[in-house]
């Protein structure tokens, strides 16, 4: 079982690329405007990814003006 949970409320995501520019290898911006987690599976409006190392996610995260990105470390939420 991976050690992260990455998750990607799309229904709150403004598009604004920051997480792209900030973690280009994990995030781009789709053709909606929208930002897609690559290589993720859908969960309704959500998109979601577990890893093992967080790479630069966090730092995506931490930059998304309006909290968008969820992160949770064994089943316990980090951001």
């Amino acid at each position: 079982m991976a050690k992260y949970r990455v998750t990607l409320d799309r229904d709150e995501c403004i598009g604004c690329g920051t997480c792209e520019a900030t973690c280009p290898e994990h995030w781009e911006l789709g053709e909606d405007g929208k930002t897609n987690l690559k290589n993720s599976r859908e969960e309704g409006n959500k998109q979601v990814k577990e890893m093992e190392d967080l790479e630069c996610n966090l730092d995506a995260a931490e930059v998304c003006p309006v909290n968008c990105i969820h992160i949770e470390e064994n089943d316990e939420k980090i951001i």
